[in-house]
């Protein structure tokens, strides 16, 4: 009888700890990120959104109250604070687009640009800062040359807000592509839900602590934004990383120099323009964009012309604020599941509602705070769950060259509304309330176009299979 050598005993299972839980990764292009990846990321891309937010909220205010001083016209505040910004973009967009797009650089092809273009806003903003005093300085320096110490103020304000105008034309443009470059799309909405929540509390910051000094500190808060802006977005720039892109399309063999300049115009308009469903998404944008710059233009004298100072006015924004930063991670919540084009249409249509009733009764102080902070909470609504919508519908690989054609469109509107607004408030008396009514007209367009956007993203494939038409 032969023995049999016992089989070993089982090997004891790993513990928990043993185990190799295997992380979650995020990809975007060649860029992969763990959990920690993407919260180091978030947080140094909405450190420099802060910088540029806090700049934001405060350079459109501050400057219309200083050209207010200066003694400009509401016609010449609609003209530098609405159209100059808008034919800025109109001429600087599609040029730095493409360029940033066909850009390859150690350093990637968006953050160069930044790096060259932030130090130009932030000591515009300085200029801006020193304005009167700049005015004041050549008007005695003229003598009786001088066409006068108003003429001279808002030439010297002119003059540095168009040079801030330009690289911050740049700076946005390219901001958004890096964004697009280096945010995984399956986070994107949420990303720019905490995008704005960053904007918002810049605002609650200026609104309920410095706006009512802009009129009487707007030195001391020009030049400490920019130095903020200046320091924050550079920051940002050298501890966000690109990854590698496929390199561009190569140009034709002996061209001539005009046939390199204006054969990547003429593909820049071919690509963006001929496909009917880009023009839709592109009159989209700009209907929704620019229902809400009436108010914005004009909100300030429209509070001061029923009695209410600056500090009254910036509690308003506060409470916009506060209600938006709350529901703003929601938001980008919902554009991610739901898509930024179902909350266009609707925040659209609340609005269009909403500022047709504000027109008609919003002549005391009361009321016009209620239409007031409700234009701000829709709005900001519209902006926060429509923030992805580039993200979402544009080619990835040239997403800054139809960024930018979109917001060509639209520059034709910026350039228009608010100066035509301002001959109109002039010739009218100044009754500002016909500021909703505009923004309550361009609103209701705005709907009805995005649900058209909508239609057609359905015939592409729809939230299951969309794919950007060639």
């Amino acid at each position: 009888m032969s023995s049999q050598t016992p089989p070993p005993p089982p090997a004891p299972a790993p513990s928990p700890a043993q185990v190799d839980t295997p992380k979650k990764l995020w990809h975007v292009g060649t860029l992969t990120y763990t959990s920690a990846g993407i919260i180091a990321l978030f947080l140094w891309l909405l450190w420099g959104d802060f910088a540029w937010w806090m700049k934001e909220r405060a350079v459109v205010p501050v400057g219309q109250l200083m050209l207010r001083q200066f003694g400009a016209s509401d016609f010449l505040v609609g003209l530098l604070v609405g159209s100059v910004p808008a034919a800025l973009g109109l001429i600087l967009g599609p040029i730095i687009s493409v360029k940033s797009d066909n850009h390859r650089g150690p350093r990637g092809r968006r953050i160069p640009y930044l790096i060259v273009s932030t130090p130009f806003v932030a000591v515009s903003m300085f200029g801006l800062a020193g304005s009167g005093f700049i005015g004041d300085w050549f008007n005695t320096a003229l003598g009786a040359s001088s066409p006068g110490q108003v003429a001279c103020r808002l030439l010297a304000f002119g003059f540095f807000w168009t040079i801030f105008e330009i690289f911050q034309t740049i700076v946005q443009a390219i901001f958004y592509g890096l964004i697009n470059d280096v945010v995984p799309s399956a986070v994107i909405g949420r990303f720019f839900g905490l995008f704005r929540a960053v904007s918002l509390f810049a605002g609650i910051i200026f609104n309920f602590w410095l706006i009512g000094y802009s009129e009487t500190h707007y030195v001391a808060i020009c030049l400490g934004l920019g130095v903020l802006f200046g320091v924050g977005f550079t920051m940002m720039c050298f501890m966000v990383k690109e990854g590698e892109y496929p390199p561009p399309p190569p140009p034709g063999p002996n061209l001539t120099v005009s046939r390199r300049v204006l054969d990547p115009v003429k593909a820049y308009f071919k690509e963006c323009y001929t496909h009917p469903y880009y023009r839709w998404v592109f009159m989209a944008y700009t209907f929704g964009n620019i229902a809400f710059a009436p108010v914005n233009s004009f909100s300030v004298f429209y509070a001061k012309s029923l009695g209410m100072n600056m500090d009254q006015y910036g509690k308003l924004l506060v409470i916009s604020f506060c209600v938006s930063l709350v529901i703003s991670y929601t938001l980008g919540s919902l554009a991610d599941k739901y898509h930024p084009i179902r909350l266009g249409v609707v925040s659209l249509a609340a609005y269009a509602a909403t500022m047709l009733w504000g027109g008609s009764v919003a002549t005391t102080p009361a009321l016009f705070s209620i239409a007031f902070v409700t234009h701000a909470i829709i709005s900001g609504i519209f902006y926060t769950g429509t923030a992805s919508l580039g993200q979402r519908l544009y080619p990835r690989a040239k997403f800054a060259q139809f960024f930018s054609a979109a917001g060509l469109v639209a520059s034709i509107g910026f350039i228009t509304i608010p100066p035509m607004l301002g001959a109109f408030l002039d010739a009218t008396g100044r009754v500002y309330r016909h500021s909703m009514y505009l923004g309550s007209g361009v609103a209701l367009l705005g709907a009805i176009i995005f649900f058209m956007v909508w239609q057609r993203y359905q015939k592409l494939g729809g939230d299951k299979g969309y794919s950007p038409p060639a």
